[in-house]
């Protein structure tokens, strides 16, 4: 593709994700930094997990994006008792009026574009788990056959905070899958007058779709084609590698307080999201500021702190941004 062409795309869908964001926001006032991580994870054709506590229009959003980006939503309502086979579905006997008998495999709620996993940490970890495979290789296995699932195949999920009553951790394995973790926050005086207002009348203002399916997976095409410089593939790999504690150049910050840290994973992630976040912004190509900026979003759920750092209180938040503060600058000083 010639860079003419290619930087013609990229204003393109710029325009297209601003007015996908101003119809979002119809619905999801405010909290801009939650829709453009959200949209993010979609361009990226990734997974994003929703944490705050409930009341925060975590739902509400998972449902906004699901008309505006033209997906077919699904959604469930995880519980302490809910199975795999209520997320996968099972197969079923059926007898034909011949007499004859046959197994149907009725299809489980995951057979979807997006799916919208509701609370997913109130679920027992057998039942979080038959979602790992449709996750990394978008198929499920039931019934020893492969049945793929739809195009595109994104999870929004959304989960309390793992202190309240009634919650399980997700298991490593399951976090390392979500792009990025998002944190929705309360929101400010004026941002909440505005909700007020909307919500609380006869009518509510209604999203409308701009994105279809082709148009998603045309975006996220585009996304992997627009260029990354040589410096900040260097950065994203020197703060990956500086936030594992077992390379011989951790800092002692990482080493007394870090029990794992991200995998190679992470760095894809963040090749991929710094492309979303300039696009995002309208920028044709992503920056180092683009590195600081997706750190924290998809590294926190990547990391572990250790028993004596947790006991001291330590931010794993603050201790990433510090760890991509001090690589920039030595970025910078290069």
């Amino acid at each position: 593709m010639a860079d003419t062409e290619l930087v013609a795309q990229i204003d393109a869908l710029g325009e297209t994700l601003a007015e996908a964001k101003a119809s979002i926001t119809k619905r999801f006032i405010g909290q801009e930094r939650v829709v453009d991580l959200s949209l993010a994870a979609l361009l990226c054709g990734g997974h994003g997990l929703l944490i705050g506590l409930p009341g925060l229009g975590k739902t509400r959003l998972v449902d906004t994006l699901g008309t505006v980006m033209g997906l077919h939503s699904n959604r469930i309502q995880f519980t302490p008792d809910l199975m795999p086979a209520d997320i996968l579905g099972s197969e079923v006997l059926e007898e034909k009026a011949d007499g004859s008998r046959a197994f149907r495999f009725i299809e489980g709620p995951v057979f979807c574009q997006l799916l919208m996993a509701d609370e997913i940490n109130r679920a027992s970890p057998r039942t979080q788990s038959a979602l790992l495979q449709a996750m990394q290789e978008k198929e499920v296995t039931v019934a020893g056959e492969h049945r793929t699932l739809g195009m595109p195949f994104h999870v929004l999920a959304t989960q309390n905070p793992i202190e309240q009553e009634g919650t399980y951790p997700l298991p490593e394995a399951q976090l390392d899958r979500f792009l990025v973790q998002i944190e929705v926050k309360n929101p400010d005086r004026a941002t909440e007058r505005d909700i007020l207002l909307s919500t609380t009348g006869v009518e509510e203002a209604q999203s409308t779709e701009v994105f279809s399916t082709q148009s998603l997976l045309d975006a996220q095409t585009l996304v992997r084609r627009m260029p990354v410089g040589d410096a900040v593939v260097e950065m994203i790999l020197d703060l990956v590698r500086a936030c594992r504690p077992e390379e011989d150049g951790a800092s002692d910050l990482i080493r007394e307080n870090v029990a794992w840290g991200p995998g190679p994973r992470a760095a894809q992630a963040l090749m991929l999201t710094v492309r979303a976040q300039a696009l995002l912004d309208g920028r044709l190509a992503p920056s180092p500021e683009d590195v600081m900026a997706m750190a924290r979003p998809v590294m926190t759920h990547r990391m572990a702190l250790s028993f004596s750092a947790r006991a001291r209180g330590v931010d794993l938040g603050a201790l990433i941004d510090e760890v991509a503060a001090s690589v920039t600058k030595s970025a910078a000083a290069a």
